[in-house]
């Protein structure tokens, strides 16, 4: 061929055209290995392509004999055709999976969304209940009237509401006084009981409601009946949820030795200082027993949302104050 036919072609075509060559002349090869017996036939091969069968893919034109690209078909094999079948199925895959794993994202969304909506109305409900319930008065005594610890519910897990019980084993034989185990009734009001109850270290301020049972722990900070009056000889024990209901005791894990705890009353408030924190079984109630001194024992269910645990913090009176402003 001369080189003024291809004058005209386009680099596109150029390639073509020199990709041809290059398989004609390697399809002569292995003719040539063919003949000399060192190769062998494979069904399917296709014929080497001569140089007048590269030139017939270019059609003459009808002035001067300049040749015009002829454009080749693309035949795929069965192999291309299942890569290409195979690149599409990946791909399909992969658009799949990034749309669930969106989905899970926007119902995880929507479950935290929700519960901090609750913990919010619950913790305005708090609120004015501190503002409007009658504070009563407990009179201290040594008997610890429960065989488990306050606070005790079932984790809030895959869409079941909140419900009393403990998620932990209890032993059988305490079973039976647990079932018969009757709240002691509100004692009458009176102006030396907590009312308000803060934890600098947490930003937590919360009202504290007379009893720890179920329907009281709604309300805010639950006190256990019997316990001790706040800057008085005595184990004042103080109780909340962790997971629900506000989730007033989410992070009492947090506390550390030296962080205070200050509770009021409608007249002063007192600050006790932590002493140690302890996680211990929901049966271990010589937790909330009587001590000599005034001190503070803070209860909640821990782990996070698994609830077969209590967390404890032990605080000891370190000061008596007038009552702040934000207590009043």
């Amino acid at each position: 061929m001369s080189d003024r036919r291809y004058q005209d072609l386009s680099v596109e075509e150029l390639q073509q055209l020199l990709h041809l060559k290059k398989r004609a002349q390697r399809q002569e090869r292995l003719r040539r290995l063919k003949a000399e017996g060192r190769v062998v036939e494979i069904d399917g091969l296709e014929p080497p392509l001569t140089e007048i069968e590269v030139d017939s893919r270019l059609n003459p034109t009808a002035t001067g004999g300049d040749l015009a690209p002829q454009e080749v078909p693309a035949t795929a094999t069965p192999q291309q055709g299942r890569l290409r079948w195979r690149w599409l199925a990946n791909k399909l895959l992969l658009v799949i999976e990034v749309l669930a794993v969106v989905g899970l994202l926007v119902i995880a969304y929507i479950a935290w969304s929700t519960t901090r909506e609750l913990n919010q109305e619950i913790a305005e409900v708090q609120q004015v209940q501190s503002e409007s319930v009658a504070l009563p008065t407990a009179t201290a005594t040594p008997v610890i009237g429960s065989v488990v610890l306050p606070s005790g519910h079932k984790p809030p897990v895959n869409g079941r509401p909140p419900e009393p019980g403990e998620a932990g084993d209890i032993p059988a034989h305490l079973l039976p006084i647990l079932d018969a185990y009757v709240p002691p009734p509100i004692p009458t009001p009176g102006p030396e009981q907590a009312r308000r109850l803060e934890i600098p270290a947490l930003n937590l301020d919360k009202p504290i409601v007379q009893g720890d049972d179920w329907e009281q722990l709604k309300k805010g900070v639950g006190q256990h009946i019997p316990s001790g009056l706040p800057g008085q000889p005595g184990n004042l024990v103080l109780s909340a949820h962790n997971d629900i209901y506000g989730e007033i005791f989410r992070h009492l894990d947090k506390l550390k030795a030296g962080d205070e705890v200050v509770i009021s009353t409608e007249r002063r408030s007192y600050t006790y200082v932590v002493r140690e924190l302890e996680v211990v079984a929901p049966t271990e109630v010589s937790v909330m027993a009587p001590t000599e001194h005034a001190s503070v024992t803070l209860i909640s269910c821990y782990p996070y949302l698994v609830n077969n645990k209590r967390i404890v913090v032990f605080a000891d009176l370190a000061a008596t104050g007038p009552l702040s402003n934000r207590s009043s």
